[in-house]
């Protein structure tokens, strides 16, 4: 393995440490607390299940293809919109009232995490449209191929 091909394993594993193993076990472990949280945007327990449910395996797999480089640029792309949808729905940092008139309070801390999320989808679109200047096309043309990330060149 060359040290360009190590270096995009490590960036890699990096950018989906937070979805696998951790937010993916936080998930098994607390399911019950995770539907709760969800609740609060979905409502009813059954749509707030599904919805935990899908977003675990969002984590999972899209993390595995991000990783092995297997339809990676598909499974970048779904943890961009992943990465977006969850900065909307659920780090609202709007919604407390308190982001002006409190430098710690809630909405604050909401927003730095909105934030976060932005920028990490932000980085997996960088895996959709590659780095050497061949934008979107390629993802267009075959959005399952592999972007062969450990390919001797």
């Amino acid at each position: 393995m060359t040290a360009a091909m190590a270096t995009a394993l490590l960036a890699r594993c990096g950018m989906v440490a937070l979805f696998l193993p951790f937010s993916a076990l936080d998930k098994l472990l607390g399911f019950s607390h995770a539907v709760e949280q969800a609740r609060q945007v979905f409502g009813p327990q059954w749509l707030a299940r599904i919805v935990i449910l899908a977003g675990l395996a969002i984590e999972v797999v899209c993390s595995v293809g991000v990783v092995t480089g297997v339809a990676d640029r598909a499974a970048a792309f779904v943890i961009a919109v992943y990465c977006v949808a969850t900065a909307l729905l659920f780090k609202r940092f709007w919604t407390p009232g308190d982001f002006w008139s409190k430098p710690d309070g809630q909405g604050r801390g909401l927003f730095w995490d909105f934030l976060k999320n932005l920028a990490l989808g932000a980085g997996f679109l960088l895996l959709v449209v590659g780095t050497d200047g061949s934008g979107l096309q390629p993802f267009l043309d075959a959005p399952f191929a592999s972007s062969q990330p450990y390919r001797s060149h």
